[in-house]
């Protein structure tokens, strides 16, 4: 395998890259030598197959390129999202791959010592048609918030939570955050999460960011305009990233979720990542200019 050495750099930014089990999308990342990898999974690594597909990739990343790994839940189930709202009656088929697949990844995660990530919600839709089965947005909420306590004390360390666009989990209200910070929890922070779920208010993502921060452990870095979810390369949305870049947990690992128009490729993931790094480097020689 052919690789790419990249220069030493300063400070925290680190090159985090994401993708499937798929050799082709692991080669391509690979030969960057990333700091971090996160592993996308879907629906199909969770047959016997996919899971000895996964166990495998996961040991091979481990080994020759990082210890540093990340794997991300799958997002849905037959097209549905795997919210912590599903119900095991009415969504009785969502909701039994939701726990299976959980327990997949706990054991993968305790066998290698990884992290998952895990979403408290979604967003859209969907998540208000779930949210609307409860008798109130309270009682959604301590659902979520339940069932969260729950796989946080499963994981034994292993689990971290991600923000959504939706009520039930969302970072940005300083109510919720509290309640939040309360649980103590280890966080993954989707920058664009919170800056669209705020209406594209860069400051009240500044401060949302510095409350949360000594709970963050692992950064979505994505830019966006503010009004929908569109994952844009750093720079080419509205995220002021010379404001956010002194906020961010220094212990915290970090990825740029930011697709290419193929999975083959990330070149969008490396464009953020310099942008990223050349931002940091000129706030670095400003702190030390006579």
């Amino acid at each position: 395998m052919s690789t790419l050495t990249l220069p030493p750099r300063p400070g925290q930014v680190q090159l985090g890259l994401k993708a499937a089990a798929e050799p082709a999308q692991l080669l391509d990342r690979l030969k960057y030598r990333p700091a971090v990898f996160e592993f996308f999974t879907a629906e199909a690594d969770f047959t016997p197959t996919g899971l000895h597909r996964l166990r495998t990739a996961v040991q091979f990343v481990q080994e020759a390129v990082t210890p540093t790994i990340v794997i991300h839940h799958p997002m849905t189930f037959q097209g549905q999202h795997l919210d912590q709202l599903l119900d095991p009656h009415r969504e009785a088929a969502a909701y039994s791959f939701l726990h299976r697949s959980t327990a997949d990844l706990l054991e993968l995660a305790q066998r290698f010592n990884v992290r998952i990530l895990v979403h408290g919600g979604y967003g859209g839709a969907e998540s208000q048609q779930l949210i609307d089965e409860y008798p109130s947005l309270a009682d959604a909420q301590d659902v979520v918030f339940t069932r969260l306590e729950h796989l946080i004390r499963q994981g034994g360390g292993h689990v971290m939570i991600e923000n959504g666009l939706t009520p039930t989990f969302l970072y940005g209200e300083p109510a919720l955050d509290d309640q939040i910070i309360q649980h103590h929890w280890p966080l993954v922070c989707d920058l664009s999460h919170v800056f669209i779920g705020l209406n594209g208010d860069m400051d009240a993502t500044v401060a949302t960011l510095r409350r949360l921060a000594p709970q963050i452990r692992h950064y979505h870095l994505v830019d966006s305009l503010g009004q929908r979810h569109d994952s844009l390369p750093l720079g080419e949305g509205l995220i002021d990233w010379q404001r956010v870049l002194p906020l961010l947990n220094p212990a915290a690992s970090m990825i740029y979720e930011v697709p290419d128009e193929t999975a083959a490729t990330c070149a969008n993931m490396l464009h953020s990542y310099h942008y990223l790094r050349d931002l940091e480097t000129r706030q670095l020689e400003r702190e030390v200019r006579p």
